[in-house]
């Protein structure tokens, strides 16, 4: 096990590593088609102030299996991370893409091992309130990215990672070509068939801030959702001229914009507060 200034841990195959010195912890969990290194710029500017918690999810990793990873799996492996590098203390999450899917529905199964919830640009994806704020148009252009990496994963080989790569840039996505393997696919495959069904829509019952990107062709939350949540105390939502990836486009601002909302509870481990420029 890592002490408290950093190290990793191990759970079974997956490495967690633990960045920073404070008292209170931060687990970042990254989508597709990423890894834990999507966080690095966000890292670098809160380790100072709390202990930073990430990995990639399985699947994700160089040399990954051509398999799929329950929901129950992944929502464990959260567990594990929270539980191992944050004993005895409630963790704040920091998600992306599917990394809220899994983030949330951890919150969901374990509150009280969760304080804060900073999500970014997925929020209630696939309610009723947001199919229904989507229009025809958005719901076509979902389906049907989703269906095409659904299908790459299934296909697999050369061919499904050549239709994954072209997905890719046609979504603009911020990643080198051959980080973009077809093993990453699978939680698209896992939805459009159903093993993904027990994931409930998130409604926080702890203070969240909703950062996403107003630079994409639809929503991945309704402005119901976003209502709700911002009338919820201590809670705020923000939107970011930017497209899916906020802490890529513009790291600056975000990591400002985290570390303003979380000042106001945070000392760090010697007790000191936070600069008064946060």
């Amino acid at each position: 096990m890592a002490n408290a200034m950093g190290g990793t841990v191990l759970h079974r195959d997956t490495v967690i590593q633990i960045e920073g010195d404070g008292a209170d912890a931060i687990l970042l969990l990254h989508g597709w088609p990423d890894t834990a290194a999507l966080w690095d710029r966000q890292v670098a500017a809160l380790a100072p102030h709390f202990r930073c918690i990430r990995f990639t999810w399985p699947g994700f990793e160089p040399g990954a299996a051509h398999r799929e990873h329950s929901l129950d799996s992944l929502i464990a492996l959260c567990e594990a991370a929270a539980r191992q590098a944050s004993p005895g203390r409630p963790v704040t999450l920091l998600l992306h893409d599917w990394g809220c899917l899994f983030g949330y529905q951890f919150a969901l199964r374990h509150p009280e091992l969760v304080s804060r919830v900073i999500g970014v640009d997925i929020g209630d994806a696939g309610s009723r309130a947001h199919r229904a704020s989507m229009g025809l148009k958005g719901k076509l252009g979902a389906a049907a990215y989703q269906l095409w990496l659904a299908a790459a994963w299934r296909i697999g080989g050369g061919t499904g990672t050549a239709m994954t790569r072209w997905m890719a840039r046609k979504m603009g996505v911020p990643a080198a070509p051959e980080s973009l393997t077809v093993q990453k696919n699978y939680a698209y495959y896992s939805t459009w068939t159903g093993k993904f069904r027990d994931a409930k829509i998130f409604r926080p019952t702890c203070p969240m801030l909703f950062i996403y990107g107003t630079r994409k062709p639809f929503m991945f939350h309704s402005p119901k959702w976003a209502a709700e949540v911002e009338k919820k105390p201590g809670s705020r939502v923000v939107a970011m001229d930017t497209d899916h990836w906020p802490m890529l486009r513009q790291p600056d601002a975000f990591n400002q914009l985290v570390l303003d909302w979380l000042a106001p509870a945070q000392l760090d481990e010697d007790h000191h507060a936070l600069p008064a420029d946060l």
